[in-house]
């Protein structure tokens, strides 16, 4: 997590640990999805597609996948380093009746993407920002993209940047190795629009963006 060669495995496990997971969970039932959240929900709906399937990547405990199950997504994948989390998803997962819909993995989508099928909608939720390699993650994102990508991350501004850094700085005096990134907008947006993407919808508040990007046809 130091560098964009390092894995961020270990430290991005230990820091949505299970306490963590259970957080999420108590808060999601409490008030439902977050702000980044809903603004993916908001974006995909605008667009207009009906997608069947579903690829979480970074899917914690599954908030945005259960979410859309509920829109009308068929099924869905959900891949995160955190197995605590995979294992609160996959028991609420049992709790809401829809286990049978969902296929869970605890692993770094990077190192297995050859291995997962794709689909017509890709998400990233509050995940960028965890991982130093977002090229790699976005390229490996997009090629399992049929229709539809959406993500949300830190807004590049300054006020966030020092916000991150005040906070990675804290972590590090507490010998935390996790690390949170605010990636350059523009270089993200430029792998998507490499990979054939174009962006059809854009929120933000003042820290997060959440965009919702389409595959142009061919």
């Amino acid at each position: 997590m130091r560098n964009c060669c390092s894995s961020p495995a270990a430290p991005t496990a230990k820091q949505f640990d299970a306490a963590r997971a259970a957080r999420d969970l108590a808060a999601y039932h409490k008030t439902g999805p977050g702000r980044t959240t809903r603004g993916l929900l908001q974006g995909l709906a605008a667009t207009g597609v009906h997608p069947d399937t579903l690829l979480d990547i970074g899917a914690g405990i599954g908030t945005l996948s259960f979410e859309l199950l509920g829109a009308g997504v068929a099924s869905a994948t959900c891949i995160d380093i955190s197995a605590a989390s995979v294992n609160g998803g996959e028991a609420e997962a049992q709790r809401r009746g829809v286990a049978h819909r969902m296929s869970w993995q605890a692993a770094d989508f990077v190192e297995i993407a050859s291995s997962v099928p794709p689909a017509d909608v890709v998400t990233l939720d509050r995940v960028v920002c965890c991982y130093p390699a977002y090229e790699a993650l976005l390229h490996h994102a997009a090629d399992h993209a049929r229709i539809l990508l959406a993500m949300s991350y830190p807004r590049d501004r300054w006020y966030v940047r020092w916000m991150l850094a005040a906070e990675n700085l804290f972590r590090q005096l507490r010998g935390n190795a996790f690390r949170a990134f605010v990636h350059p907008m523009a270089e993200m947006e430029r792998v998507l629009l490499e990979a054939g993407f174009r962006r059809v919808s854009h929120t933000a508040s003042p820290v997060w963006r959440m965009d919702v990007f389409r595959r142009d046809p061919i």
